[in-house]
């Protein structure tokens, strides 16, 4: 633990949380210290250690001299040291810190902010519009981030831009107007005068020699960090099993899969890199403008957000989950690069196999999928339809009919309210909404709440795998409202809970058919 935890809910009300869970915290200046002395990698992203003497802030592993006591001050986030004055290092680089989400166990509103913030929601709109979004007050929201990230929103979505250069800048070739513009900057006298202001230098003095990477054309490589540990090949596995063939394919350590993007195609690759908490993405995209949402999506995609250690710490307190964790520390939950795909996927899934609903999907891009824009690449050919292309297309797969009909029903709904899916806003009244839509219960909605939505408490209780994987000794499985009251004590984390539940089944991956549509 760091500091003091005096962690609540945005209604006011106390959260469980699990041991090292970092949410609201006063941090402990003589903790923090050690940790900083013996360059602990467990608290790297928990604080930022701002340099009063150099006016520098470094991440907890930072290999520089470690300064004296006095001359630190201890910040929640990137956003809040760099607000107080400070710059960036050069040495611990702190935009490849991991990205821990430890505040979103207490501020569901907080953790759809920063997603909107990672999307561009502030590069041409204010905070008021923000807290629309969100649907809550300006002041309420600023009172929120300030009290959980200990920064305003303008300074977190500012902090995000300046952090995204500098990564670019160190890491690809890019020219200065391409990465002013790719990091969301107005215009190239801004980002100069940021830099400038920031550094005391211009960009192009902060750039190596020679990076890595390359231009759009050829990819953008970056390095994208997590909290270890991380169960790669599970998460590999998993998709694998569910790959498109045109739009995704798994080879060896690598994820492909193509990207639509405003309209603008493209593709990603990712896989792990060797001795570091951390992937490497290479994004293909000819509007740069939409690197920021990219990078957001991967994150969500590939969960590398969680803050692992203090989810395993509560649930493990469970002796039926602990021996799972034991197993499976790094097991995370797979998000889903578009939840209109993810909703669609879902819905083919439904009382079939894995297998099935792969080949459905793989008639459905056959079908509808627009092909590549930018052409064949790496065995990647189409893009997923979008909602309108499905609205009175002909989805005659060889389905039910009530199926088709719930398919037609969120396409339609996805055109009608492009923020059906969006993060912001309330999660019981969303969940209403897609169940009030035809074919879609209980299960589906949990579903794409759990996994589109990245909501890490949502959990399909009647779920058959983890209702199953809950029975007793004489294989008496419990109920869905028994399950519900079991995974009280998980919360908020009961979707990591169904993850561990789900792998512990030993055909979850296999051939077992579903009456609740695991096949998504």
């Amino acid at each position: 633990m760091i500091g003091r935890r005096t962690s609540t809910s945005d209604s006011g009300e106390p959260s469980r949380l699990g041991p090292g869970n970092m949410t609201r915290v006063e941090l402990d200046r003589d903790t923090c210290y050690r940790a900083l002395r013996l360059r602990d990698p467990r608290f790297d992203g928990r604080f930022f250690v701002a340099v009063r003497t150099t006016g520098v802030y470094c991440r907890s592993i930072c290999p520089a001299r470690c300064p004296k006591l006095e001359n630190v001050e201890f910040h929640r986030s990137a956003a809040s040291a760099q607000e107080a004055g400070f710059r960036p290092c050069l040495r611990c680089r702190p935009e490849c810190a991991p990205d821990l989400a430890s505040w979103r166990a207490t501020s569901r509103t907080v953790s759809r902010a920063l997603a909107l913030i990672a999307e561009g929601a502030l590069d041409a709109a204010d905070v008021a519009s923000l807290a629309l979004r969100l649907g809550i007050g300006e002041r309420q929201l600023r009172r929120l981030f300030d009290r959980h990230l200990g920064a305003s929103p303008i300074a977190v979505a500012q902090t995000r831009r300046v952090l995204l250069a500098k990564q670019l800048l160190h890491e690809t070739r890019m020219s200065m107007v391409e990465v002013a513009f790719a990091a969301g900057f107005g215009s190239l006298r801004r980002f100069n005068e940021t830099f400038h202001r920031l550094y005391g230098r211009s960009p192009s003095a902060l750039r190596r020699e020679a990076g890595p990477g390359g231009t759009a054309a050829t990819g953008i490589t970056l390095t994208l960090g997590y909290a270890a540990p991380y169960d790669w090949p599970a998460m590999l596995a998993f998709f694998a099993a569910r790959a498109i063939p045109g739009v995704e394919s798994v080879e060896g350590d690598h994820y492909r899969r193509t990207i639509d993007v405003n309209g603008s195609h493209g593709s990603i690759d990712v896989a792990p890199l060797a001795r570091r908490s951390a992937l490497s993405a290479t994004i293909r995209i000819a509007d740069l403008r939409a690197l920021p949402a990219i990078i957001g999506r991967i994150r969500g995609l590939f969960d590398l957000g969680s803050d692992i250690g203090a989810i395993n710490a509560q649930l493990a307190e469970d002796p039926s989950l602990a021996a799972l964790i034991a197993a499976r520390p790094g097991l995370r939950v797979p998000g889903a690069w578009d939840p209109f795909e993810l909703a669609v996927r879902a819905v083919l899934g439904q009382q079939i196999t894995v297998t099935g609903a792969r080949r459905l999907a793989a008639q459905l891009i056959e079908a509808h999928g627009a092909p590549l824009a930018t052409g064949p690449h790496d065995g990647l050919t189409r893009v997923f339809p979008r909602p309108e292309q499905l609205v009175h297309a002909d989805l005659a797969l060889g389905m039910p009919r009530a199926r088709i009909t719930a398919l037609r029903g969120i396409a339609a709904a996805a055109v009608a309210d492009p923020c059906l899916f969006e993060t912001g806003g309330d999660l019981d009244a969303k969940l209403a909404r897609l169940r009030a839509l035809p074919g879609i219960g209980e299960w589906t909605a949990q579903y794409i709440a759990l996994r589109a939505l990245r909501e890490p408490d949502a959990f399909p209780a009647a779920d058959i795998g983890l209702l199953r994987a809950m029975a007793d000794r004489d294989r008496v499985r419990p109920t869905p409202a028994g399950l519900l009251a079991r995974a009280e004590r998980w919360r908020p984390w009961r979707a990591y809970a169904a993850q561990h539940l789900w792998s512990a089944e030993p055909a979850i991956a296999g051939e077992r058919r579903s009456t609740q549509g695991e096949a998504a």
